[in-house]
């Protein structure tokens, strides 16, 4: 929807959606993050010129429903494997801007290996991970980032790290990598945290540009169905329980100059 407004009889533009979102309703449940990220994807690639160069990739789970809404060309990924497809392209087209986005049931475990190895050899990709800590397609289960005590439909009784152990923070884990050249976590709580986030995305989207080396934006995002939350108490656990263990800022940044002592 476009909202104008009338300036000197003249009118005036003054919300627009990215002409990189598509124009039709969202198949995601009510109140999930996804949508937001979305539209962080669709204006920044948008701001910078690169949707018809783009080349994105999306794995198996929720995040492969991006490719119904950003009006860019997609791969579909088996299940963890979207950084190895990624690379593929790379090597192929060197020209692309070359994108994935996955999820952290995706990213941070069956996709392990393809993320470090990917990051470790500073491939000039840009990745996109949506962490809500849980596998929101599948039922609900249990996921590498799923908060201790947390409960879900594999650990009813909330994840007990003695026997799964801690949850474990992907972006710290790949940012002492040297081909990780920017690494940062953003969260859509609320709308300073969204336009930080979007600060976040763009910044690893130039990254890629300049051929500086890999970037990884991680988006903390939340789940309300998966959770057992409404929309507003997810946002409220968000901000009161993930963001604690995950916190958001900037990790590594290995573009920018270093100081003098």
């Amino acid at each position: 929807m476009t909202v104008e407004t009338r300036v000197d009889d003249q009118p005036r533009v003054l919300y627009a959606p990215p002409e990189l979102l598509a124009d039709r309703s969202t198949t995601y449940c009510p109140g999930c993050g996804h949508g937001v990220v979305h539209r962080l994807v669709a204006e920044v690639l948008g701001e910078l010129g690169l949707g018809p160069r783009t080349i994105a990739v999306a794995p198996v789970g929720c995040s492969v429903f991006a490719y119904d809404f950003l009006e860019l060309d997609f791969v579909e990924a088996p299940h963890g494997r979207a950084p190895a497809v990624a690379t593929g392209i790379r090597r192929v087209m060197p020209d692309a801007f070359v994108l994935t986005y996955q999820g952290d049931g995706d990213l941070a475990a069956i996709g392990t290996g393809e993320i470090v190895h990917a990051a470790a050899r500073g491939e000039a990709i840009t990745a996109v991970f949506v962490n809500n800590g849980i596998y929101g397609m599948t039922g609900g289960q249990m996921a590498p980032t799923t908060l201790v005590g947390q409960r879900t439909t594999s650990c009813p009784n909330g994840r007990d790290p003695a026997f799964a152990g801690a949850p474990i923070p992907m972006t710290e884990m790949l940012a002492v990598l040297p081909g990780v050249a920017y690494a940062a976590r953003g969260s859509v709580v609320d709308a300073s945290s969204i336009g930080r986030t979007k600060q976040y995305l763009k910044k690893a989207c130039q990254v890629q540009l300049d051929r500086a080396g890999f970037a990884i934006v991680e988006v903390l995002s939340n789940c309300p169905i998966g959770w057992g939350m409404t929309p507003v108490e997810s946002i409220e656990h968000l901000r009161d329980a993930v963001a604690p263990v995950y916190p958001p800022g900037v990790i590594v940044d290995r573009t920018a100059p270093a100081r003098g002592g």
